[in-house]
């Protein structure tokens, strides 16, 4: 049986799971981030769909710490992006889903954090984007499940462009660092 879709739009959010990658950076400390925003699901044909997104999401790194001057704790670097993904969406049978396709961002904040082992958190830096390439752009891919008017999913991203610039301390000590984020959501399209 041929999976029947329909138009629909709605809002989705979730939790971000990221790190940065380059070929020095071999760690597993995933740092969790937000992301919340619009989509839209707009069937081609039947089982396939293209689905635009406007999303805000929250990506980074987290570095822990342990030592005796400053204790133990972990320092966080949040990126802040509202981001675009255009992606193809193939109904495999009626409620799963495989998509992937190209996304872009643009970086509208940097800001690192110091969060200490008694939960407490301070801000070390709120660093100029300015000094940060302003837009990334990358591809994803992932998989949803369709019930009703709820969508579950789950999606990896991973960006093609440094997130560094030349020209300023900040920038050049994050060049040739790009991102990587693992996301899971719940979507409600009407």
């Amino acid at each position: 049986m041929e999976p029947r879709l329909s138009t629909k739009a709605g809002f989705k959010g979730g939790i971000n799971l990221s790190n940065f990658y380059n070929d020095d950076i071999n760690d597993n400390n995933l740092k969790a981030g937000l992301n919340a925003g619009l989509f839209a699901k707009l069937p081609v044909s039947k089982g396939f769909s293209i689905q635009p997104e406007l999303l805000y999401s929250n990506k980074g790194s987290k570095t822990k710490y342990d030592n005796v001057l400053m204790g133990k704790g972990e320092v966080r670097t949040n990126l802040h992006y509202v981001e675009l993904p255009v992606l193809g969406v193939f109904n495999i049978v009626p409620n799963f889903n495989i998509h992937m396709g190209p996304y872009i961002s643009y970086l509208a904040a940097v800001n690192i954090r110091d969060m200490e082992s008694d939960g407490s958190s301070d801000e070390i830096a709120d660093l100029d984007a300015d000094n940060f390439n302003r837009f990334d752009y990358g591809v994803a891919g992932g998989v949803g499940i369709d019930l009703q008017n709820v969508s579950l999913g789950a999606r990896y991203t991973i960006g093609l462009n440094e997130i560094g610039k030349s020209g300023s301390v900040s920038g050049e000590a994050f060049k040739g660092i790009k991102n990587t984020n693992l996301s899971f959501y719940v979507g409600v399209g009407f």
